[in-house]
C-alpha cells in the first residue's frame, strides 16, 4: 500500500491553459513543462496544455526535450537551457528550437535570441542582426510578481532592442505577467506555475480563475496518547503539557514534506489540524482533538488546503514545494494517479 497518493488532474491543467489564453487577446501560450512539469509529470501535462490551446512546450534539459519529442512528434519544443556544442546535432535531429544567449549562433536550427533586459542571468547584452534561423526574440522578467515599475523598464528595453525586427515573434511574459500585465503579452507568453493552478503571487489561485491540478493525500498510520511530559519526534520540539492525542502520518521530507513545514496545517478527516514536533524523513505527527482510528484520511494538499499555505509557512514559494513533492512521487514513496476531470 502506498504511503501517500498524488493525484494530478489534467482537466485542471486544460482549464488553466484556456483561462490564460482568454486573457491574452491573441497572443500564443508557450507551456513551460520543465522539471518534470513542476513535479506534475511533463508528458501528461504537456498533452493537456496542448489540447488546452498551448502552441509550444518549453524545457531546459536535452533529456526533457527528447522525451517530449518521442511523445509529441509534431509539437514545437523550445529548449531554453544552455546546450553543449556536441549536443546541437542531436537537437537538430529532434527538430527542437533553441534559445541562444550568446554570440555563437548554430546554423540549420530554429533559434530564439534571448536578451538580458534586467534579470541578470543568461542573455545577450545587445541583439545581433538576426540570421534567417531566428524564429523568435525573448527576454525574462525579474519582478513580474512584485515590482511592476521594473517590469516597465525591462519591457521598454526589450521593445527598443527589437523594434527593427517587427516580423519576428517576441515573448517576455511569465505567468505573473500573463495574468496581470497585459502590455507584456506581445506575441506569446511562457507560462509554467499558472498552468498548474498555482499562484505566482502566493495567493489563492482562484483569484485569477485557476484550478490547482495537484492533490496530495495520506492517512493516519498510528494514533497514540501522549501523557504530560512526553514528546514526539527528534529534539523533543513538542512536549505535551496535558494528555494529547497525536496521529502519525507516513510522509516526511523524503516525500517532499519538508522539515520547515512543522507547524503547518493538514486536514485530518476534513478538519484542520497542526503538524507538530520535527518532521522526519518518513513521517510527521499531527495533534488531534480526540482518538481517531488508524486509516483516517489525511489531506496534505486539496479540499481547499492550498500549497500556497504550506509555502507561506515554510517561507518559500509554491514552485519549490511542487518540484520537491513531484520528485519524491515514485512508486516506492507515493502512488501517482492521473485523472482527467
Amino acid at each position: 500500500m502506498a504511503r501517500s497518493e498524488l493525484t494530478i488532474d489534467l482537466g485542471a491543467v486544460r482549464h488553466n491553459a484556456r483561462t490564460i489564453l482568454e486573457g491574452l487577446e491573441g497572443a500564443e501560450l508557450f507551456a513551460v513543462v520543465k522539471a518534470n512539469g513542476y513535479g506534475h509529470g511533463a508528458t501528461d501535462v504537456a498533452g493537456a496544455a496542448l489540447s488546452g490551446g498551448a502552441t509550444a512546450l518549453c524545457v531546459v534539459t536535452l533529456g526533457e526535450a527528447l522525451a517530449l519529442r518521442r511523445e509529441f512528434p509534431t509539437a514545437r519544443i523550445i529548449f531554453m537551457g544552455p546546450l553543449a556544442n556536441r549536443e546541437v546535432g542531436t537537437a537538430r535531429e529532434a527538430r527542437l528550437e533553441l534559445v541562444v544567449a550568446h554570440r555563437e549562433l548554430p546554423p540549420g536550427i530554429p533559434l530564439h535570441l534571448k536578451l538580458d533586459t534586467g534579470m541578470g542571468r543568461f542573455g545577450l547584452a545587445e541583439l545581433p542582426l538576426p540570421p534567417v534561423e531566428v524564429v523568435g526574440l525573448m527576454s525574462h522578467l525579474a519582478t513580474a510578481d512584485s515590482d511592476v515599475d521594473f517590469v516597465a523598464q525591462q519591457l521598454a528595453r526589450f521593445l527598443d532592442a527589437t523594434k527593427l525586427h517587427p516580423h519576428l515573434p517576441r515573448h517576455i511574459a511569465n505567468s505573473a505577467a500573463a495574468l496581470r500585465i497585459p502590455e507584456a503579452h506581445l506575441d506569446a507568453v511562457r507560462c509554467g506555475i499558472a498552468l498548474y493552478g498555482l499562484s505566482p503571487f502566493g495567493q489563492d489561485p482562484a483569484l485569477d480563475g485557476l484550478e490547482p491540478a495537484l492533490r496530495w493525500e495520506s492517512q493516519l498510520a498510528q494514533v497514540k496518547l501522549l501523557h504530560p511530559g512526553e514528546s514526539t519526534g527528534y529534539g523533543r520540539r513538542f512536549v505535551a503539557d496535558e494528555p494529547t492525542w497525536i496521529g502519525l502520518v507516513p510522509v516526511g521530507y523524503a516525500d517532499g514534506f519538508r522539515r520547515d513545514l512543522t507547524g503547518t496545517t493538514v486536514l485530518v478527516d476534513g478538519e484542520r489540524r497542526p503538524a507538530i514536533g520535527t518532521v522526519s524523513m518518513d513521517s510527521f505527527a499531527v495533534r488531534l482533538d480526540r482518538e481517531l482510528p488508524p486509516g483516517t484520511p489525511v489531506t496534505i494538499v486539496g479540499d481547499g488546503l492550498l500549497l500556497e499555505e504550506h509555502a507561506h509557512h515554510a517561507g518559500t514559494i509554491t514552485y519549490e514545494l511542487a518540484c520537491g513533492i513531484g520528485a519524491a512521487g515514485n512508486a516506492n514513496r507515493a502512488r501517482r494517479v492521473v485523472v482527467d476531470s
